[in-house]
């Protein structure tokens, strides 16, 4: 009989549909007992025995391959790839899928959210009214800023589609392959990065974690942004420098950041100190809608290769030959 790891965390609870496609094919399986994003040592001692792994980002390391004595297929409840080791999956013969399309809304909406805090200061007069501070803040409306958004894949072409309801708003874009279309249909222009950083008002970062954008953004490029720019990161942990922004926004440069991401999560380090920085717990897809059609469809994935169907959602050759330029 055949086994299927969960270690994605929380799995089934706003929506038991997962758990009930699973339990009606008859196959054993283990959620995470440890309740927690599992460490590589931690997924090492416990996927031996697994068949399928149902995935979130724990690190899928080669090590872990090492130790995945009967594993075959890693479907990944997300879209990040970054974790996973797909070339020592390869090597070993295990099929990876993921689920590209679900999360894109939540992450989406979620960016619009912050954008709003950080133009109003709501973060910031929240804090003060738990304080006893009665102080009203000026702030800016969307429509009357810059944008910069570098990105524009499923998650950014949202991010700019949102933005009509709000009076199309300037938008500076940047994208390896630019969507000349949205340039006519948004005030929309097509720009270098560092054209973004000098010009935007709010800069949103929607990126997968590539050897291209690791530590793209570090204390030269925030120090070129205006001094009360903002910052998002709804993409991934590792593109902007974390100390890099603390120590800028703790010498007073930039207005506000809002980062969902991190380095190394639970996230525990010094931005927690900086008032007019929004953090959230990587939660950009945790709308109930959204975070339930990723675990169907990862689960429906995991069902369709072990009744020997073909899968609908395999990672894409182009995701294997970044990591390969990643190593060069």
């Amino acid at each position: 009989m055949p086994k299927i790891l969960i270690t994605t965390v929380p799995f089934g609870k706003k929506n038991s549909l997962p758990l009930e496609l699973i339990k009606s094919s008859k196959i054993n399986y283990l959620i995470n007992p440890l309740n927690k994003k599992l460490t590589e040592e931690e997924l090492s001692h416990m996927i031996s025995d697994f068949d399928v792994l149902i995935a979130g980002t724990e690190p899928i390391t080669a090590e872990v391959i090492k130790s995945a004595k009967n594993l075959k297929l890693i479907s990944r409840v997300g879209i990040g790839l970054d974790n996973i080791d797909l070339l020592a999956a390869r090597k070993k013969g295990i099929k990876v899928s993921y689920t590209p399309d679900a999360p894109a809304p939540a992450v989406a909406e979620l960016t619009i959210g912050l954008m709003l805090s950080l133009l109003r200061s709501i973060h910031i007069s929240n804090d003060e009214m738990h304080s006893g501070r009665w102080h009203r803040f000026f702030g800016h409306r969307l429509e009357e800023v810059t944008l910069g958004i570098i990105g524009v894949g499923r998650i950014g072409t949202k991010v700019i589609n949102h933005t009509k309801s709000f009076g199309l708003p300037k938008i500076m874009a940047n994208d390896l392959c630019p969507d000349i279309k949205l340039s006519n249909k948004f005030n929309l222009q097509w720009a270098c990065k560092e054209k973004i950083y000098r010009e935007a008002d709010i800069i949103s970062l929607h990126l997968p974690l590539t050897h291209l954008t690791e530590n793209m953004i570090r204390k030269e490029h925030l120090m070129i942004m205006k001094s009360n720019a903002f910052i998002i990161n709804t993409a991934r942990g590792g593109i902007i420098n974390e100390q890099d922004l603390y120590e800028v926004m703790e010498n007073g440069h930039l207005g506000g950041a809002a980062i969902d991401v991190f380095n190394f999560e639970p996230y525990s380090g010094p931005l927690n100190k900086i008032k007019r920085c929004v953090l959230t717990a990587h939660m950009g897809s945790m709308s109930v809608d959204c975070r339930t059609k990723m675990e169907i469809e990862a689960t429906e994935e995991a069902l369709r290769f072990l009744n020997d169907e073909e899968l609908k959602q395999k990672v894409p050759d182009s995701e294997y030959l970044l990591q390969e330029k990643r190593l060069r």
